[in-house]
């Protein structure tokens, strides 16, 4: 049995979005996965939470990952910008310390060029920031959890590139991300990345060989810089791991990181490869391959995460993994965030984090 693809009426999806149907990870009706095993509702409610904000420009959500591609059409309206900075020009000109910073920071060259050019580039910051914020009502390609209500009022993007062609040579790359990010603007880190979950075991083994990654984590998270009106310090949201393990990897374990695994559209763990237990959260819609089903031939219903993309000339693709799940939890995070701001409702960070882990 192969589920025929849901045609949903006029009205019943908020953004004119065309692939926003495509999105079962947002709104699930049993059928638009292309799954014959799918649970109607087995997605992240986003359509409820829509009617109360779609997000807020204030709220800047840094993707530590692959670069995201800032001119990408889905995106390009909500990628923050230095404003401050004249791109190009060679020189510091915000005195912040970073030269040629316009979209963001290369944390594994240690310049301004966010560059996805690379034989071996991925698109896999840019998939998962379109998930995080893809600009919603703009009447082409897919939606973003926090990507607005189409009036330019989605929450922005940084791009902290800490691999470069899919690979990080810079041992301080990720450091560097928590770094810049704390310093430039951002509440959230958005962290698709972890070391291979049996590696590391416990907190103590993680810090003996990531030190200045945790340091620069608890720079990050620390309530002097703190980078919102109505938080009180900073959030860090990262994928658990996807090597089926029965603990989260690194540095989602670590007790004040919120850990993400993966669900498939039938409501189940995504049985082919995410971790679980000890150190994980929560979960989120990461895309599971094993349910996936074509029905014309050409892969369009799939059970994997739909988003934004570059690779191969693709403007949008699927992918599956804890990464894709991770920015669904950090799109919400967002946009609790963006409400706290419309209502003047002030949160501590535990606030937002029991929100988070409370609701689901």
């Amino acid at each position: 049995y192969i589920p025929s693809r849901t045609e949903f009426a006029d009205g019943d999806l908020p953004f004119n979005d065309p692939m926003l149907k495509d999105q079962w990870h947002y709104i699930n009706d049993g059928k638009n996965s292309g799954s014959n095993t799918a649970v109607a509702g087995a997605d992240i409610a986003v359509k409820d939470a829509w009617k109360l904000t779609g997000g807020d420009p204030r709220v800047i959500v840094a993707v530590l990952d692959s670069p995201v591609k800032y001119d990408h059409p889905d995106l390009a309206a909500n990628m923050w910008k230095n404003e401050k900075e004249i791109p190009g020009n060679g020189e510091d000109d915000d005195k912040n310390g970073y030269i040629d910073d316009y979209y963001g920071w290369n944390c594994e060259r240690e310049n301004g060029d966010i560059n996805w050019e690379g034989a071996r580039a991925s698109g896999h910051g840019t998939h998962v920031a379109g998930v995080v914020a893809a600009v919603n009502g703009n009447g082409i390609g897919v939606s973003g959890i926090a990507g607005g209500t189409g009036n330019n009022d989605g929450v922005r993007i940084m791009s902290c590139q800490i691999f470069e062609n899919g690979y990080s040579t810079n041992l301080d790359a990720s450091a560097n991300g928590f770094v810049y990010a704390a310093q430039n603007g951002a509440s959230i880190a958005q962290c698709s990345f972890g070391l291979i979950g049996a590696e590391y075991k416990n907190d103590k083994e993680y810090e003996m060989s990531y030190g200045a990654e945790r340091a620069a984590i608890e720079f990050f998270m620390d309530k002097d810089n703190n980078n919102s009106e109505i938080l009180d310090g900073n959030i860090v949201i990262a994928a658990a791991g996807n090597e089926q393990n029965p603990f989260s990897s690194y540095p989602a374990g670590l007790q004040d990181v919120v850990s993400v695994t993966g669900l498939g559209p039938d409501f189940l763990p995504a049985v082919n490869y995410t971790n679980y237990g000890p150190g994980s959260n929560i979960t989120a819609p990461g895309g599971d391959y094993l349910q996936r089903y074509y029905t014309d031939g050409t892969g369009e219903n799939n059970s994997d995460v739909f988003s934004t993309a570059y690779l191969y000339g693709l403007q949008y693709d699927y992918k599956q993994g804890t990464s894709m799940a991770c920015p669904h939890v950090s799109g919400v995070a967002a946009l609790a965030i963006a409400h706290s701001l419309n209502i003047g409702k002030k949160l501590t960070t535990i606030e937002l984090r029991n929100i988070l882990l409370g609701s689901t």
